[in-house]
């Protein structure tokens, strides 16, 4: 069957392989953006309404447990955009019966790993909060967040997993209704677990998983009702796993999700640094987090819209419109930083006022500020160079950068200005803003440098 029947067929797909490139990666973005704004507007609800009806201990708790939490989700998701890249490059490649076998290894794969770390995070519970050094007041309701956050993780990982393969398939506007609903959902319980019924944290906990639960089995039940649209076709015999694309996702997917892993697990080291400053420390920097995680995962939209536009370039062979794509998306990147710069000069206290009312968080806020500003550049770089390296399925490099930026970097650099050079809260903070580089300039360098010219394409092997 041609490619062009194909692309017929499928009509939750679309063809990056011609046209206007800074048109289709704008309107192919923006969804993203909006999705990944609102799934980020998913736990911040949580910790404006924990932070209105249970104050900063409740926030501490809250930020710090869902650092753990999203170790784990990361790590499910890092395997999830392995399969994505394989899905983008078979699509541009014409390879359909092979995408189908793809998307059925992946749920498979991603639904028995989800289920092993929810085990793991509830098993190692109690240890895990000791080593990151909860605050006392803190520590109960850090404990009933991470167990019932923990238990729900497979919902969690399974919408992320539906939406990297819409995202694959250059679907933008189906993974914005799927996280909508669950916004919505979340929103309601919020308000009558925490609030009306005083469940506190654990309420919150609640309100999160129920809502990714109704997310997730609204878009298995929306694809299975549109499968031939979709690609897949939710037959039995297809979700038994591929060995030879376990094998491909496993190969691409692992280095992924050491990569999304580490950066993760570098939170967990410098909030355990944080939190010997005291709660009030440990609620800015958690507060603080949360509102640059809106920045940048606004921002990122753009990244995860660039991916797929590369990898089906790349599977059809079109290396002039895969790097064009990276052009454009530093074009955009570098706006909206800029837009987000302003944003943070001259409002940022008043951002940190929607989430806490404690004068102490306002007050430190300004600190936090003024060092996370060094990170908005180093974003800004890797929106194009980083969609690039994924896109191109080049993972081991990508696990290396994140490694440099996650663990050598962001540990070390916050160690060094906060307890080295003694600059405390300013210098963990600032360590942390200045990691990404360490991911940005190589990246930039290996784009730039045209040694990626090398590689075979994804798609030859399917």
């Amino acid at each position: 069957m041609g490619k062009d029947n194909i692309l017929k067929r499928q009509t939750l797909s679309k063809d990056f392989t011609g046209g206007s490139i800074p048109r289709q990666l704008l309107w192919f973005a923006l969804p993203f953006m909006a999705s990944n704004a609102m799934q980020v507007l998913y736990s911040t609800i949580d910790m404006i309404i924990v932070g209105e009806f249970v104050g900063t201990p409740g926030l501490s708790a809250v930020s710090q447990s869902s650092q753990i939490v999203n170790f784990a989700t990361m790590v499910c998701l890092g395997f999830s955009n392995g399969g994505q890249v394989l899905i983008s490059q078979a699509l541009g490649a014409g390879k359909r019966k092979e995408m189908n076998h793809v998307i059925g290894t992946l749920f498979g794969f991603v639904s028995v790993l989800s289920l092993l770390l929810s085990i793991i995070i509830m098993a190692a519970s109690t240890p895990i909060l000791t080593v990151m050094k909860i605050p006392p007041e803190s520590y109960d309701m850090a404990m009933d967040y991470l167990l019932i956050c923990g238990a729900g993780l497979f919902f969690t990982a399974g919408y992320n997993m539906v939406s990297a393969v819409l995202r694959g398939m250059g679907d933008a506007k189906r993974p914005f209704l799927f996280i909508g609903i669950a916004s919505a959902t979340n929103l309601i319980l919020d308000l009558l677990f925490t609030g009306l019924l005083g469940w506190g944290v654990a309420g919150a906990a609640w309100a999160t998983i129920i809502g990714q639960a109704v997310s997730f089995l609204f878009s298995i039940y929306y694809l299975y009702k549109h499968r031939d649209a979709f690609g897949f076709d939710f037959k039995k015999e297809s979700f038994i796993p591929n060995k030879r694309y376990v094998g491909m996702i496993a190969g691409l997917g692992t280095p992924m999700a050491i990569q999304s892993g580490f950066i993760n697990l570098s939170m967990l080291f410098v909030n355990s640094m944080i939190n010997d400053a005291g709660v009030v420390a440990s609620a800015t920097f958690g507060v603080g987090v949360k509102i640059d995680d809106i920045v940048n995962k606004i921002s990122q939209g753009i990244q995860y819209a660039a991916m797929p536009m590369i990898s089906q370039n790349i599977g059809a062979g079109q290396p002039k419109r895969a790097k064009s794509t990276v052009y454009w998306a530093w074009i955009y990147s570098v706006a909206l930083t800029v837009f987000f710069m302003i944003l943070y000069i001259f409002f940022g206290k008043q951002l940190f006022m929607v989430f806490s009312d404690d004068p102490l968080v306002h007050d430190m806020s300004s600190t936090f500020i003024a060092a996370i500003l060094w990170m908005f550049p180093a974003f800004s770089i890797m929106r194009g160079s980083g969609a690039f390296i994924q896109g191109l399925g080049n993972a081991k490099l990508g696990m290396v950068l994140a490694m440099l930026d996650g663990v050598v970097l962001r540990i070390g650099l916050s160690w060094l200005f906060g307890i080295g050079f003694g600059w405390g809260f300013y210098g963990f903070v600032l360590g942390y803003g200045l990691a990404p580089y360490g991911y940005a300039i190589p990246s930039l360098t290996y784009f730039l440098s045209g040694i990626w010219k090398k590689r075979r394409a994804l798609a030859e092997k399917l």
